[in-house]
């Protein structure tokens, strides 16, 4: 008797579902549409995940005007909404203009796509769990069979959510050609991206896929700048002198970059200077002769301008908006490489009320995760603590402790660089050597570790190759004509 009656209540509960996270998705894309729908796709978020039905038709317009490239607002949302005759199915206008009312902000949306999601999840194992005990009552179906139909269908459930998977078969067969790629580039060969300079590529082999390879210093030790070469050849196809790389077949690769620190005019004056062999602080004080500099910066811009270099110089971003954004920068430019200067820099809201060393935490695992969804390398910038001068080590080499704020980025990241210049330690054995720039491959997840020596002209801002013969100490100077 009690148990008919716990079946009897059992069938007369409502569904999990949220209301009130359904109107904050609603409302969060109203507000900022294509970072919250950017949200929604990744979380495979459908017209189905809604429980109300006036709440799956608005939803279900959104996608469709978002898929669209098409501007939403109240206005735009209801005349679509009405020119489908489905306005009053959906609440009318009010409704339409309530969902924004009740979402004051779009920042808590990752919050409220969650919950619907769960929700969802939630329906559909009810929903397999009544078909599974009705079909148990059929007796026309062998138990196996259907214990075999109902697992699948359970199994399924897990399909919706995010994620990839690849059979170990297929993950050897990848393997074996990776392999086989190495042997056939031979000795001096690159397997992943290259980066433009020699030295550093014959260490990491490039820049592979899925990567997170962090580019840690001091200040002013020039990681921005090492960063910013790095963009420029991979952009350009062309090695740190100008050079094609043969090996990658002279390709262009599309580039994204999030300066947080640098705007995009600073980055590209950086760069323009740079390529062209021209200080920009002389500029500002009119040492140079005016028309040799035009002539060099007009020859770099015309060849600079075409790189495939996309560049959103936003402060303070939250990680999780940085995400949605290179998200949309690999899905509309094809991006290759990411590079985000610097760790420091980006937010976490989620977990900004928890201490620094969590925020940082949180948002590295964010970046490393977003490495792997992406499929591309990402170099992200972090800022060294002040332990190395504080050693009393007289070369102030840095250890990979000495990352800021978190011991998760060493956990992290699959690639460490640490980056120092004997010039700035006064006690170094080469601090004369002022073109000196050492980057310490302190962390390789998939080879071998160890100090890279570069050479580093300051008036430029720009690394070069090292060899044990070096005798050109003049720096770099303005093209020849």
């Amino acid at each position: 008797m009690s148990q008919g009656i716990e079946n009897i209540k059992s069938a007369l509960r409502a569904p999990p579902s949220s209301k009130e996270a359904e109107s904050g998705v609603l409302g969060s894309i109203l507000l900022d549409s294509q970072r919250v729908m950017d949200i929604c796709e990744q979380n495979a978020l459908t017209a189905e995940s809604f429980y109300e039905k006036r709440n799956q038709l608005i939803y279900e317009t959104l996608r469709s005007m978002s898929h669209a490239s098409l501007t939403i607002d109240t206005l735009t949302v209801c005349e679509k909404l009405r020119t489908m005759n489905i306005l009053d199915d959906c609440g009318g206008v009010s409704y339409i203009q309530s969902l924004i009312d009740q979402t004051p902000t779009a920042a808590h949306s990752e919050y409220y796509v969650g919950i619907v999601r769960q929700k969802h999840l939630l329906r559909t194992i009810i929903r397999y769990a009544r078909e599974a005990e009705a079909d148990c009552y059929r007796e026309s179906t062998s138990a196996d069979l259907l214990l075999g139909e109902i697992e699948q269908k359970f199994l399924s459930i897990a399909d919706h959510k995010d994620g990839s998977t690849i059979n170990w078969p297929q993950a050897i067969n990848n393997t074996v050609n990776y392999v086989d790629r190495l042997f056939a580039l031979g000795a001096g060969g690159v397997a992943g991206l290259p980066c433009g300079l020699m030295n550093l590529d014959k260490k990491l082999k490039g820049l592979r896929n899925g990567e997170m390879i962090v580019l840690a210093a001091r200040p002013s030790m020039g990681k921005t700048s090492l960063a910013m070469n790095i963009v420029e050849c991979v952009s350009s196809g062309k090695n740190i002198y100008g050079q094609p790389m043969k090996a990658d077949h002279n390709r262009r690769h599309p580039v994204g970059v999030f300066s947080l620190e640098m705007s995009t005019e600073s980055l590209a004056l950086r760069m323009l200077c740079g390529m062209a062999g021209v200080p920009a602080f002389k500029i500002d004080q009119g040492m140079l002769n005016r028309k040799k500099v035009n002539t060099a910066l007009t020859r770099t811009a015309s060849e600079l301008k075409d790189a495939p270099i996309f560049v959103d110089d936003t402060g303070g971003l939250d990680v999780m908006d940085l995400r949605a954004r290179a998200r949309r920068m690999k899905k509309r430019y094809k991006i290759e490489l990411l590079v985000i200067d610097y760790l420091q820099l980006c937010h976490y809201r989620e977990f900004a009320r928890q201490g620094r060393q969590i925020e940082t935490s949180q948002i590295s695992g964010q970046i490393k995760a977003m490495a792997k969804e992406l499929n591309i390398p990402v170099i992200v910038l972090s800022q060294l603590s002040r332990n190395p001068e504080q050693r009393g080590d007289k070369t102030q080499k840095p250890k990979l402790s000495d990352l800021r704020d978190s011991g998760a980025i060493e956990q992290d990241a699959d690639v460490v660089l640490l980056l120092r210049r004997p010039c700035k330690a006064p006690k170094d054995e080469e601090h004369d050597d002022l073109r000196l720039a050492i980057v310490d491959v302190a962390k390789h997840r998939n080879g071998p570790t160890g100090e890279v020596r570069l050479d580093f002209d300051e008036e430029l801002t720009r690394f070069g190759n090292r060899t044990d013969t070096e005798s050109d100490t003049s720096g770099f100077n303005v093209r020849d004509e």
